[in-house]
């Protein structure tokens, strides 16, 4: 069974968010499954010079764009088993950063369509080709328009995955022929249409043989008109082919016991105060292990329940906790938890910025993680937090609801703090109840810090059921499985 991923990025090479990680780590847990797995990823400007420096170049091709013909150079480089390519061309890449650019729309349908030239010339044949996101969901459309009568490509499989739906790659229609070379044949409401212009999401769900999403609860929010961004109609049609597998974590990467970035190992509860007290200092917090730390490692945007966490953010404060903040986001949000810090110096550490080391220490050495999400297709961060022993506190939309069960203190079950609705105060009661736990009852929180340890978040699960749904699209019967 030989799968070919195709993606914008993946780590450790690329990483923007967490489709870099999934691209990271999914490729490793089926190869342990005896999948046989590629990469293939655009050769960007910002690819660390180590992993340039270890590239073989294989070969050199052209791609059509429309009426043009573009250069596309094939490098790889070989780790752990999987090959990864890196598809060059210097016009399109040789630039900083990944996307946000006013030629997008012709950088990733000349990265989708080079995707299609270059199988021929990878180390396996393909049998499925997974596409992940709005920027290779050209793929199957090209597949179906440009390569369906040649042999090599005749049973070739298609799955596209859904990491967020809000991020839809739409372009004026022109693209549709000027860059795709499709006809008006593809441009109607159950195609490439959409409102008037052409989404390469809508491309990927409208034309692959299956499609999936990163969590179960997401799969069914995205067909309401809440959450499916204008898709929700679209989506619902396509139900019978929508599956949603739950993301996990790379414990290879992400394991206290082992990780080197933290500033100490451990694998029990008690192993934490170390880490948070180091935390403190090192961030020039009071130093004391009696006040517990709320953190959040997040954008700054609105999808992260910012505006949640700014309306009710002195009530927090008068709580007596530390809050420490790292990530980056929108102008407006980074200036309100600078003045924050600023007038709460012994209570708030914000960090604008992204540093990973410090991430890793954050998630180690805090006591809540803050996740107060409008929408989470996923999420990596409450199983990074659960990881480390770092009880999450969050809202019970997408991913969030499928992996932080609320904690019941009758019975003991439960790995977290939960609330149902985006209000502010339903969510400062949430971190109520969870501080009234760590102050008045020690052992019951020490516990569920011990059950978080112990929990498995990694891709084993999932994995299979990747592999799983690989097969019945090899056996063309997706729907039983689903």
């Amino acid at each position: 069974m030989n799968v070919v991923f195709a993606a914008s990025e993946c780590a450790p090479f690329i990483k923007t968010g967490g489709l870099g990680d999934v691209i990271g780590a999914l490729p490793k847990a089926l190869q342990k499954k005896n999948v046989q797995v590629s990469v293939i990823l655009p050769k960007y400007n910002d690819l660390p010079f180590q992993i340039k420096d270890q590239l073989t170049f294989l070969k050199g091709i052209e791609v059509p764009v429309g009426w043009r013909r573009q250069f596309c150079g094939i490098e790889t480089l070989e780790q752990g088993g999987i090959h990864y390519y890196f598809l060059d061309n210097e016009y399109y890449f040789k630039r900083h950063g990944s996307y946000g650019f006013f030629d997008d729309g012709e950088r990733f349908a000349f990265f989708s369509r080079a995707v299609l030239e270059a199988l021929p010339h990878l180390h396996h044949k393909p049998a499925i080709i997974h596409c992940h996101d709005w920027q290779t969901g050209p793929i199957p459309v090209l597949l179906k328009a440009h390569y369906s009568n040649h042999p090599f490509y005749k049973d070739l499989k298609t799955i596209f995955t859904i990491h967020n739906l809000r991020y839809q790659g739409v372009f004026p229609k022109q693209v549709l022929w000027e860059l795709l070379d499709l006809s008006e044949l593809y441009f109607h409401m159950d195609g490439l249409e959409f409102h008037g212009q052409v989404s390469y999401m809508k491309a990927g769900l409208a034309y692959s043989d299956c499609i999936t999403t990163v969590s179960p609860t997401y799969a069914k929010e995205i067909r309401t008109s809440f959450y499916g961004e204008n898709l929700e109609g679209f989506l619902e049609k396509k139900s019978p082919n929508l599956y949603g597998i739950i993301n996990g974590i790379d414990y290879s990467s992400y394991d206290p016991c082992i990780d080197s970035e933290i500033f100490t190992s451990y694998r029990e509860p008690a192993g934490k105060i170390e880490n948070k007290l180091r935390l403190q200092e090192s961030l020039r917090l009071p130093v004391n292990k009696d006040i517990p730390i709320i953190a959040m490692v997040t954008r700054l945007v609105d999808q992260k329940g910012i505006d949640l966490v700014l309306h009710v953010f002195e009530e927090i404060v008068r709580m007596n906790v530390q809050f420490i903040l790292i990530g980056t986001g929108e102008e407006r949000y980074e200036r309100a938890f600078k003045e924050l810090a600023e007038n709460h110096p012994e209570k708030v550490s914000a960090n604008l910025y992204f540093d990973e080391s410090l991430a890793r220490k954050i998630y180690a050495g805090s006591d809540i993680f803050l996740m107060p999400s409008q929408f989470e297709p996923c999420g990596i961060g409450q199983l990074i937090a659960l990881k480390y022993g770092t009880i999450p506190v969050v809202r019970e939309t997408g991913g969030l609801k499928d992996t932080v069960l609320p904690y019941n203190e009758f019975t003991c079950c439960g790995n977290g703090f939960s609330f149902t609705h985006y209000n502010a105060h339903d969510m400062l009661y949430t971190i109520e109840r969870a501080l009234w736990f760590y102050r008045f009852q020690p052992n019951k929180w020490r516990d569920l810090v011990h059950n978080a340890l112990k929990l498995d978040y990694s891709w084993e699960y999932s994995s299979n059921e990747y592999k799983d749904l690989y097969r019945h699209i090899l056996q063309n019967k997706v729907k039983e499985l689903i």
